[in-house]
């Protein structure tokens, strides 16, 4: 199968960028070098091509409905112009993707937009309408992906800099809400959200805007590729779909993979009882930070054992960490050793490297 390309792929090339694979999409990994685009996030601001994420829309008299069997959150607290994290779920409790789920605004056909993981957008808009046709529900599912393109734009000098190129107030929005505003003459969603740990907006457009948008932003700042992106979630934990979860090859629940904030108990979804005997019974293994204290690096799938050598569980993300010059890491381990301070090993290249499990973030907030 080809691979699917943004609509800024033109603009990438032309800018020198290298490029990956990446959830089926052929993405920028890097402009200039992970180092340089990481510490520009950090200190003042990056712009990301991000139109590899997907967009789904639902509408229609069950739409809410829809949304809250199918997501883990709690969909009717949202009013229009917010959005929540939330995970999506089997019948039993294992993590399908997460995602983040905004209510539009009143006027608009649609009432909700979730964003489902590069390369999941088929498979949501599947199982979203499969859910509807089986439950004889009224609603509508469209996938939009291909119709848009998305940006974020991140770091401490990201909010001046996104509320000096639109013309709605930006500034005004609180985490996790957004509104339309026109960028270089293109209307946006323009929502408070990120992936770095920074200030920043993740900006949603049609995709023959996508020019437009993105030379508003990356004459002025440092455009990032994925290989910062993926450095900046690390160094504050986030989690990477495929990556820190998967549910065949590394099956979780929202509650061992640290985001039980998103499941709510009180309403009706599937997976529901499944995540609920979960919470009742307690957790045996959770997932949590590490700092190698050794020189090494700890990868992916590398594992993490007691002082005394017996395997307790593995890393699922790892990388040196630009801020800080130090190997981090993130993976499963048994509840007894998931204490912040508690002495481990990673079994780097065959040899057990020290480490210590420390919570992430593993920088300042």
């Amino acid at each position: 199968m080809a691979q699917r390309t943004p609509p800024l792929y033109g603009r990438h090339e032309d800018r020198g960028a290298q490029f990956t694979e990446f959830g089926g999409w052929e993405m920028p990994v890097e402009f200039d070098s992970i180092q340089t685009e990481h510490a520009a996030v950090r200190e003042s601001a990056g712009v990301f091509d991000v139109s590899h994420m997907g967009e789904i829309e639902v509408g229609g008299p069950d739409a809410e409905l829809l949304l809250q069997r199918l997501t883990t959150n709690d969909v009717s607290r949202l009013d229009p112009g917010d959005a929540q994290y939330a995970a999506i779920t089997d019948e039993d409790g294992v993590m399908l993707d997460d995602t983040v789920v905004y209510r539009l605004p009143e006027e608009d056909d649609a009432t909700y937009l979730f964003v489902p993981n590069a390369g999941h957008d088929d498979q949501m808009y599947d199982r979203w309408t499969d859910y509807r046709d089986a439950h004889d529900l009224s609603a509508t599912v469209d996938n939009v992906t291909g119709e848009y393109g998305m940006v974020a734009v991140q770091g401490p000098d990201a909010p001046d800099l996104v509320a000096a190129r639109t013309d709605g107030p930006v500034l005004d929005l609180g985490r996790f809400e957004a509104t339309y505003a026109e960028v270089a003459g293109v209307e946006c969603w323009v929502a408070n959200t990120g992936y770095t740990g920074e200030d920043g907006f993740e900006i949603v457009f049609p995709a023959d805007g996508a020019g437009a948008v993105w030379d508003a932003f990356a004459n002025d700042c440092q455009p990032c590729g994925l290989g910062a992106r993926d450095t900046l979630r690390m160094e504050y934990g986030f989690l990477l779909s495929g990556q820190d979860f998967h549910p065949a090859d590394n099956p979780r629940t929202p509650y061992e993979a640290g985001i039980g904030f998103t499941v709510a108990l009180d309403t009706e979804f599937v997976g529901h009882a499944a995540l609920q005997a979960q919470q009742e019974a307690g957790l045996d293994e959770e997932f949590v930070g590490l700092v190698l204290d050794e020189r090494g690096v700890p990868r992916h799938g590398y594992e993490i054992t007691s002082e005394d050598g017996d395997t307790i569980g593995e890393v699922t993300s790892g990388t040196m960490s630009p801020t800080l010059g130090e190997p981090i890491g993130l993976g499963y381990v048994d509840t007894d050793y998931a204490d912040d301070g508690t002495a481990v090993e990673v079994v780097v290249r065959g040899t057990g490297k020290q480490a210590t499990i420390t919570a992430p973030p593993f920088i300042d907030q």
